[in-house]
């Protein structure tokens, strides 16, 4: 089964669901501008309460690194996703495993991400005035994936009509979907990650990276 992160968990029924179908890791977004926004102490107990079942990742948008190790610390996570403007020196002073999100639109460089210190990239679609979690899918077809020497995540407009596509597309490591398993933002559809997970567990990571 190729890897795949649920992100925008709110709560502990949603992360339950999440691990029994097959979830790599699930994604917790410390943006409060955020629709899925959650509360580092409400993080902490899902993660207490999952007792390792599966990897944890702190969403962060151009947070001040103190903030971010701290919270990744209190909270116990296994990854940090940066997911705004930050800098490799930036990335430099993170004390987790770094996953850095990329907004893909047109005239992105795919070159420019192994400029970065950290241990996969994500990418999502660019929509002006927002950080990710759109729904929208970027152009899969317009890129040269070679070009990037990191393990690889596919985000962006991700649902289970969809994905087998942009796998196929992309050849990711792992994939990363949140609004495309959601009833609303914060909230997800059991029976749509029940189908998510049926779904990838034939289908293999063609690199057969471990990222989570």
């Amino acid at each position: 089964m190729i890897q795949f992160k649920i992100c925008g968990i709110t709560n502990l029924d949603d992360a339950k669901v999440a691990v029994e179908n097959g979830a790599s890791a699930i994604g917790f977004i410390f943006y409060r501008k955020s629709p899925r926004y959650i509360e580092p102490e409400n993080a902490r107990e899902i993660v207490k309460k999952l007792g390792g079942a599966v990897k944890t990742v702190g969403v962060f948008v151009d947070e001040s690194t103190n903030k971010v190790n701290k919270i990744a610390r209190d909270v116990n996570l296994d990854f940090v996703q940066l997911h705004g403007d930050e800098s490799p020196d930036y990335c430099r002073k993170i004390q987790r495993p770094i996953i850095k999100s990329f907004r893909v639109g047109n005239g992105f460089d795919l070159s420019t991400v192994n400029d970065y210190p950290v241990d996969a990239v994500l990418l999502d679609t660019y929509v002006k005035g927002t950080a990710g979690g759109t729904g929208e899918a970027f152009h899969w077809d317009d890129y040269d994936y070679g070009l990037v020497n990191k393990p690889l995540i596919l985000a962006g407009g991700l649902t289970p009509d969809n994905v087998l596509r942009g796998i196929q597309s992309i050849h990711p490591d792992a994939i990363d979907i949140s609004s495309g398993v959601e009833v609303s933002p914060g909230k997800k559809d059991a029976v749509k990650i029940e189908e998510l997970g049926e779904m990838l567990k034939e289908t293999l990571s063609t690199k057969n990276v471990e990222i989570f």
